[in-house]
């Protein structure tokens, strides 16, 4: 996919993840297709214990995200990007700030920062409609449960700080850019 595909592709999944969250509650099909399979899949996990249930469930969706993250990008290249980085901030931590070679490093840096950039956002096209889905379907969920993860997090707070962690474990095992 060129480069114009690939940022179209991310726009329009971005487009319709935006609907599917606006039409969450005004389109009963949507809602009820996402309860059909989250309810007895990870409603379960949840109504068996809302802790583990969570942490399972984390787990399992930062796994998701990582192995996509890991197969639909070129790790190779990103790897070689970023080597490419490193070298040359270290190059330019040797040099005086402002100066011409200075300033030519850094402008080698800001043009690699493009591809990077667009290798590492392909996976937001197999992943940000599921995300928006689950996202909605536990504010649905927790709306009526009420519960805080260690007397103070909510939901929300304990996903973002779990799968924080476990993306950070999985990608170290996995060796993931």
């Amino acid at each position: 996919m060129d480069e114009k595909g690939s940022f179209r592709g991310i726009f329009i999944i971005m487009i319709v993840s935006l609907l599917i969250a606006s039409f969450w509650n005004s389109i009963p099909l949507i809602k009820n297709s996402v309860n059909a399979v989250l309810n007895p899949s990870a409603g379960a996990l949840l109504n068996w214990n809302l802790t583990y249930g969570m942490i399972i469930l984390v787990f399992i969706l930062a796994l998701f995200m990582t192995l996509v993250q890991k197969y639909t990008t070129d790790q190779k290249t990103l790897r070689e990007l970023k080597e490419e980085q490193k070298s040359l901030q270290q190059q330019m931590k040797k040099l005086e700030a402002g100066s011409k070679e200075y300033t030519e490093l850094s402008m080698k840096s800001m043009k690699a920062m493009g591809p990077m950039f667009k290798l590492s956002m392909r996976p937001i096209i197999y992943t940000a409609i599921p995300i928006i889905l689950l996202f909605r379907w536990f504010a649905d969920y927790f709306a009526l449960v009420n519960f805080r993860f260690f007397g103070l997090l909510s939901w929300f707070w304990f996903y973002l700080i779990g799968s924080i962690i476990f993306s950070s474990i999985l990608r170290k095992i996995l060796k993931v850019v």
